[in-house]
């Protein structure tokens, strides 16, 4: 596939670049600073700067001619987020920028606490802990909440991969994945299995059009 890859920096976006050229995808990685992204030069890695991820029209020439689209953009702290949210206005202009080129598959990394409580997962978690966890990062889940209702009112075949805390671990393929629904007791994982999720949904036609909980 000829894939674009947002938030390609990030720890989960330099997964992405990476598995997927060893899979042999060609990439393009959207930076606004290409001395972050961390991946090696390769022969199918275009790095495109875009200074501003907002300006559909900016986006519009690295989306041109590519099969899919990966967004693994998100806010770096909640403050970041109150103060300037990222993601819900970066996708808004992404999904814009992919129906001017022509292209219709995407697949994007949201939160585990922005999908539904898991009713096994007992009363303090459900009660107490995601309570707690949802107020102290109101800012960062409600940008990614917009990011969803962007998706979901589009003309997108999307994808959305709904992870628990993140650990900065490569991939291991044993990871847990529930269609529709968030993972039982599902905790944390490994970056580099939220970017394996990411590209795997790329091509599975059961998870278009819905959110994927993904755990170790």
């Amino acid at each position: 596939m000829r894939l674009t890859v947002f938030g390609a920096t990030g720890g989960v976006g330099r997964e992405v670049v990476r598995q997927a050229l060893e899979a042999g995808h060609e990439v393009t990685a959207v930076v606004r600073d290409p001395a972050r992204l961390g991946v090696p030069a390769h022969d199918r890695l275009r790095v495109a700067v875009v200074a501003d991820l907002t300006d559909a029209d900016a986006l519009v020439p690295v989306l041109a001619g590519r099969d899919a689209v990966v967004s693994a953009l998100g806010a770096a702290s909640n403050r970041q987020a109150r103060l300037s949210p990222v993601t819900g206005p970066a996708v808004q202009a992404v999904l814009s920028a992919m129906d001017r080129a022509g292209v219709s598959r995407l697949a994007a990394v949201s939160a585990a606490p922005v999908g539904p409580d898991v009713p096994s997962d007992g009363v303090v978690t459900r009660r107490v802990f995601l309570p707690l966890l949802r107020r102290a990062l109101r800012d960062l889940y409600a940008d990614l909440e917009v990011m969803e209702a962007e998706l979901r009112a589009s003309g997108a075949q999307w994808t959305v991969i709904r992870p628990p805390r993140l650990l900065n671990r490569p991939r291991t393929g044993a990871y847990r994945r529930v269609v529709g629904a968030n993972v039982p007791r599902g905790r944390v994982i490994a970056r580099g299995d939220v970017a394996d999720a990411l590209l795997a949904s790329l091509t599975d036609p059961a998870t278009a059009r819905r959110a994927v909980g993904v755990a170790a």
